[in-house]
């Protein structure tokens, strides 16, 4: 057993760096990152025995990472909390900004951006989310997507052209109003 310990720390090695970015950005909290973290790699460990390798590992763990950002969803609207931006308010500025070449006023602007996105991002529903999330930020393929949520392919296609215009919508809505706060604010 020691040889198939060492292996799956190797695995926990290289994959946890896309295990917690992919919670990160499906749950859009830091809060208990850790805990879910160490959820997704202990349903690994209990799960690898039957693992065939049909797929690829990384396949399997976006399952359970998909699986495990869905328990945290429902434990969220049981507790009845909101959900919030993962940006960390208490981060440098440095950590928040993710271009610190340009100025000062590009740099705000980007950064409400990302803030809107991740707002409306938290407005879709979980699997819109989920498609989201591993298709352009995790760059997963439709096959890998459609074998990792269990789904057809036109079904992965449905909701990410669904949450692709609920996202640009939500962000129109977003900026159109606070284009006119702005204004007013002017006047």
């Amino acid at each position: 057993m020691q040889g198939a310990d060492l292996s799956f720390e190797q695995i926990v090695r290289d994959h946890q760096t896309m295990v917690f970015s992919t919670l990160m950005r499906l749950t859009g909290s830091r809060e208990h990152i850790d805990d879910l973290a160490q959820e997704v790699f202990l349903r690994l460990y209990r799960a690898f025995p039957a693992f065939r390798g049909e797929a690829l590992l990384s396949t399997y763990l976006y399952r359970i990472i998909a699986n495990v950002a869905q328990d945290e969803w429902k434990r969220r609207r049981r507790d009845d909390r909101p959900l919030v931006s993962f940006s960390d308010e208490e981060a440098d500025w440095e950590d928040r900004l993710p271009h610190p070449s340009p100025d000062a006023e590009q740099q705000f602007a980007e950064r409400q951006f990302q803030y809107a996105v991740e707002q409306q991002l938290q407005q879709l529903s979980p699997v819109e989310r989920t498609v989201l999330v591993l298709y352009h930020q995790e760059e997963r393929s439709y096959e890998q997507i459609a074998h990792s949520l269990q789904l057809p392919i036109g079904t992965v296609r449905t909701h990410l052209h669904r949450g692709r215009k609920k996202l640009r919508e939500g962000i129109q809505r977003q900026q159109e109003v606070e284009r006119r706060t702005t204004w007013q604010s002017t006047k």
